[in-house]
């Protein structure tokens, strides 16, 4: 064996440094002994300011000093930075932002119908910094678990997963019930338990008898597991959000109950005497109406309702942008993203369907947008007073249905909340802390402190002035030279202490896309258009 002396052994260990701190990939980097981000602007989760230039010291995944290492405008003394030991890695990100991992609240990964893969949805989402999500409710627990397996030890390159099993869910290893519908207060205490020694983090509701919800929901808070509910209008009339929360619901998503919580003039929604609720053209159309027949802001009625919320310590998970479309239906479909980054099988799925979930656009149009627009202002109106009150409001996309991408989507959900009334910072806690609260999870991961893990999002441009920076096509700006330029999309995803490069993990996304339309000689075209 070559002998070195020490000299050339620490040119060595210099020469190796400097070669990993530009070797990020796809398929990630680490984690390190040792790892420095050096020279980042810091958005914590937590609601502070921005503060840098900061140095952050990792070990492996955990976060082991955070440290103020000079001023704006200032040159560093270099002497006063964390010294990086033999073996460790450095990253520069001088002049880059730093913020907790995002977590996404409702991520389903990806579905058969629209033929997208955890593949493909995972690098996505890892693609715009998203290192958490909870799923709530996909192919089948066994299906999810194996996932969140795979992703707690890197074996691929995926978010931390949660997993909510849809309630009554079942599957050939998980079978209390030998398949028979669950219809008694037992059967659901039965279900519950399964559901837990599967290992599931928690339960997704769509609603059912109220018997039968407050069995499973009591069941579900003694062993200490998290819910979430999309009440949906099959059972809402007996059971709102209110009776969810007041059972031992955790959180709600969308706002399906809560309107429903806040009637006052009537018991049940004001249904057009036609309706049918397998008609979807039906059941959104007259969704977009329903805010409006709730009390009014700041009524009586209104501020009791929230105010027990409150009172509850209980979640609200909007997902502002599933619905969108239905107040802007050409903004949804003509994303620019949908040419590179979505799917054919997918695009087909979003078309006006009579049977696709959520392709409901049997004849759309001014008076359903209108609509809608009025709908999302009162019902951006209560969420935004539950922020000021305190109350927890995250941040989930529900991508795959509605002409929304995965990734892209969670951004928008972003871009909403800032519509509704949110401060950027304020934003950035729904994305991050608040939601590592909610998953009972905020002494790990959802904001930059000391013993937490490593989660984070770099991004080069300030996100706080611009939240379209964190979009994978990155932010449209025109230069002094008057040169149409974009900038920005995500940097670095770093999760469990490695580093992604996440352009690299879009760039992949993109070459799937591509083999797959020229596969299928496949064109996106716009409905109704021919070729």
């Amino acid at each position: 064996m070559k002998k070195y002396n020490s000299l050339s052994a620490l040119l060595i260990v210099f020469f190796m440094g400097a070669m990993l701190c530009t070797a990020q990939s796809a398929n990630g980097d680490g984690p390190h002994s040792q790892l420095i981000i050096r020279g980042v602007m810091l958005i914590n989760g937590n609601g502070a300011p921005p503060q840098g230039p900061i140095d952050i010291v990792v070990e492996n995944n955990i976060i082991k000093d955070i440290q103020v290492v000079g001023y704006p405008g200032v040159a560093i003394n270099e002497a006063k930075r964390p010294q990086l030991r033999s073996g460790g890695k450095e990253l520069d990100c001088t002049g880059m932002y730093l913020l907790p991992g995002f977590i996404d609240m409702h991520g389903h990964i990806g579905g058969t119908a629209q033929g997208a893969e955890p593949d493909y949805v995972f690098k996505l989402w890892m693609g715009h910094g998203i290192t958490t999500v909870r799923e709530p409710s996909g192919r089948g627990v066994d299906f999810t678990m194996d996932l969140k397996r795979k992703s707690a030890k890197n074996e691929m390159v995926a978010p931390r997963i949660y997993a909510y099993t849809g309630f009554g869910q079942t599957s050939k290893s998980f079978n209390p019930l030998n398949d028979i519908p669950i219809s008694t207060p037992e059967q659901a205490r039965e279900w519950v338990r399964a559901n837990a020694k599967k290992g599931a983090d928690g339960i997704k509701f769509f609603g059912a008898e109220p018997e039968i919800m407050a069995a499973a929901l009591d069941e579900n808070k003694k062993l200490g597991l998290g819910s979430a509910c999309h009440h949906a209008q099959l059972s809402v009339a007996r059971w709102n959000v209110l009776h969810s929360a007041r059972a031992g619901l955790t959180s709600m998503e969308h706002w399906y109950g809560l309107p429903e919580a806040l009637f006052d003039e009537r018991t049940v929604q004001d249904y057009p005497l036609d309706y049918n609720y397998q008609n979807e053209q039906h059941r959104f159309e007259n969704a977009g109406k329903l805010w409006a027949q709730a009390a009014k802001p700041y009524s009586e009625h209104w501020e009791n309702v929230m105010t027990e919320l409150l009172e509850l310590d209980f979640t609200l998970d909007p997902t502002f942008n599933i619905y969108e479309a239905s107040r802007d239906l050409q903004r949804a479909r003509r994303a620019e993203w949908h040419e590179e980054y979505t799917l054919p099988s997918l695009w087909e799925f979003y078309q006006p369907s009579k049977i696709s979930h959520g392709s409901y656009w049997h004849d759309w149009g001014t008076e359903q947008e209108v609509a809608w627009k009025k709908n999302y202002q009162l019902w951006m109106t209560f969420i935004n007073e539950y922020k000021n009150r305190g109350g927890r409001v995250t941040t989930g996309s529900d991508s795959g249905f509605i002409f929304q991408l995965y990734g892209f989507a969670y951004v928008r959900e972003l871009e909403l909340l800032r519509e509704a009334g949110f401060h950027p910072l304020e934003v950035i806690r729904a994305a991050t802390l608040n939601g590592a609260e909610a998953l009972g999870a905020a002494d790990k991961i959802g904001s930059v402190a000391i013993g937490k893990m490593a989660d984070f999002v770099v991004v080069e441009e300030n996100p706080l002035k611009n939240l379209k920076v964190l979009y994978g096509t990155g932010a449209i700006k025109l230069t002094e030279d008057n040169e149409v330029v974009r900038v920005g999309g995500v940097k670095y995803t770093i999760k469990d202490g490695i580093i992604y490069d996440a352009k690299e993990l879009l760039e992949e996304v993109k070459e799937q896309v591509a083999k797959a339309k020229a596969e299928a000689g496949y064109q996106i075209l716009q409905p109704g258009v021919k070729e």
